[in-house]
């Protein structure tokens, strides 16, 4: 058994400052510590995809010193399936995994881990995802982080520590509430745009003069939207996600927080946000003032054939409104995007609801540069990893 300072102060002195998970048990002591120094970073998320998506933003923007990780207990390795297969692994975006192990052959636990215990090294191993144990000596972290850096620094990829029952000693949580996040905030009124819906072409050729490439980065969503915006102009400033339905927000969020030098930009579509809906309120709680979370929503899932969404009966605005974004819009009129852009007031993340038509070019290409270079390229250009 170690204590969790010794792991985490080992961990500091290799670039982790920056966490993000769902609490377990076999966790607790560890949790604990992190919230209580300031000086780390702590992102209490929604569920585990939304936390190993928000440390790929963080890693998105980092330099060598700066390194994250995303902590779960072994049935969240569900959730985080997809961002873990088509976001970390598809764009080379490393990160430390700290995976507990619940249900270990041979030891009892209770009836929900019984098959995800005996199944997490494989579950792992598919992924391919190298893991070992978490240490339980202190002679153990050091050699451990090392070899799980290098492993990281070599082939851009996440590596996993799989923590069993008592690997840690108590350590007793004296800090109530969550570190970042902001207080007391009365939800905003939403403001509403009436006009004539315009289609996506139209609405991210108005993004793109919003958002110069010095200053700004654009992360796109997976489907068209990435696609669109890709064939219009194709500059060093932008990322297209190709898979990961859902989380360009939390992955925004990561990279707006460790870069606030940066005006961060979700375009998000009413499908991905339809599945991640949790993301919302960890935007709202956790969003900085340079994060912008724009959502063209055309009611239809239209990459995969125009098959109908329920967001027509969703009021986003009013749902952003209340999770505590500082500021929430809505309309179908081009003036939305104008205003999202223009409120240099705002003290949080601020959102934007546009519903548009669908529709979408007969000739649209898809990216001929790789994900691996997309993120290069954005790396290089705003001075990341």
């Amino acid at each position: 058994m170690i204590e969790a300072a010794q792991f985490v102060e080992a961990a500091r002195a290799r670039g982790f400052d920056w966490y993000a998970g769902v609490p377990c048990s076999f966790l607790t002591p560890f949790i604990n510590y992190v919230l209580q120094d300031e000086s780390l970073h702590y992102v209490s998320a929604a569920n585990e995809g939304d936390a190993v998506a928000l440390i790929a933003g963080v890693e998105l923007g980092a330099n060598r010193r700066r390194r994250g990780i995303a902590m779960m207990q072994n049935s969240g390795l569900g959730n985080a399936v997809s961002p873990l297969t088509s976001l970390t692994w598809t764009f080379r975006l490393p990160q430390l995994l700290i995976v507990t192990w619940r249900g270990q052959p041979g030891v009892h636990d209770e009836p929900q881990h019984a098959l995800m215990g005996p199944i997490t090294p494989q579950m792992l191993e598919t992924m391919e995802i190298p893991w070992e144990l978490f240490p339980t000596e202190p002679e153990q972290i050091g050699p451990a982080l090392d070899r799980a850096t290098a492993y990281m620094d070599s082939t851009g990829r996440p590596y996993a520590l799989v923590m069993q029952k008592g690997s840690v000693a108590p350590f007793e949580l004296k800090k109530a509430g969550l570190s970042g996040v902001r207080a007391n905030v009365h939800p905003v009124t939403v403001e509403r745009f009436e006009g004539e819906r315009v289609t996506r072409h139209d609405a991210l050729r108005k993004v793109i003069a919003n958002t110069p490439e010095d200053s700004t980065v654009v992360l796109a969503s997976t489907g068209f939207c990435g696609r669109e915006l890709y064939a219009i102009d194709d500059r060093a400033n932008q990322l297209y996600l190709v898979g990961s339905m859902g989380c360009v927000t939390p992955m925004a969020l990561g990279l707006a927080r460790s870069r606030p030098d940066l005006r961060v930009v979700a375009l998000d579509g009413d499908g991905a946000a339809l599945m991640r809906m949790g993301a919302f309120a960890t935007l709202g709680a956790y969003g900085p003032s340079n994060l912008i979370h724009l959502l063209l929503d055309n009611g239809a899932h239209e990459s995969t054939g125009g098959q109908a969404t329920v967001s027509r009966e969703v009021d986003f605005a009013s749902i952003a409104a209340a999770c505590g974004y500082a500021l929430a819009l809505d309309g179908d009129d081009l003036g939305v995007i104008d205003r999202l852009f223009g409120a240099n007031d705002v003290n949080g993340a601020r959102f934007a609801r546009l519903s548009i038509k669908t529709g979408t070019p007969g000739d649209l290409p898809r990216p001929k540069i790789t994900p691996e270079d997309v993120r290069a390229r954005l790396q290089h250009h705003i001075g990341g990893r």
